[in-house]
């Protein structure tokens, strides 16, 4: 399929899968006149895509699993996989402390506008 329809069949934007190609995330086929050519397993690579970006997942640390994830790379999937959830965890951990900081920054503007109304009556 081309990729308007590819577009409509995964919920993802033509630019998306443009971006995802320039990252080396997939690797559409190609027609004769140099069109792209998605076939179901690219859209279902897109979906797979889509879900870990979603949840905040770096094109990094997704290009590097996605093999194994996709059943392209079965060897060394368990190592591949545990040094995954290691990296998911750390950037889970670096995202933590960003809340725990933005978390701090809105208590303190709070308490800030509490106490500037305050003096406002």
């Amino acid at each position: 399929m081309r990729i308007g329809e590819a577009s409509r069949v995964s919920g993802v934007s033509a630019r998306s899968l443009r971006h995802y190609e320039d990252e080396g995330l997939i690797v559409p086929g190609r027609f004769g006149n140099g069109f792209r050519d998605y076939c179901q397993s690219t859209i279902d690579r897109v979906l797979v895509i889509r879900s870990l970006l979603e949840s905040g997942l770096p094109v990094r640390l997704i290009r590097d699993v996605l093999p194994s994830l996709t059943g392209g790379s079965p060897t060394g999937t368990d190592a591949v996989c545990a040094e995954f959830l290691h990296e998911v965890q750390s950037y889970r951990d670096r995202l933590a402390a960003r809340i725990a900081v933005l978390s701090d920054q809105q208590a303190a503007l709070d308490t800030y506008l509490r106490e500037a109304r305050r003096t406002d009556l």
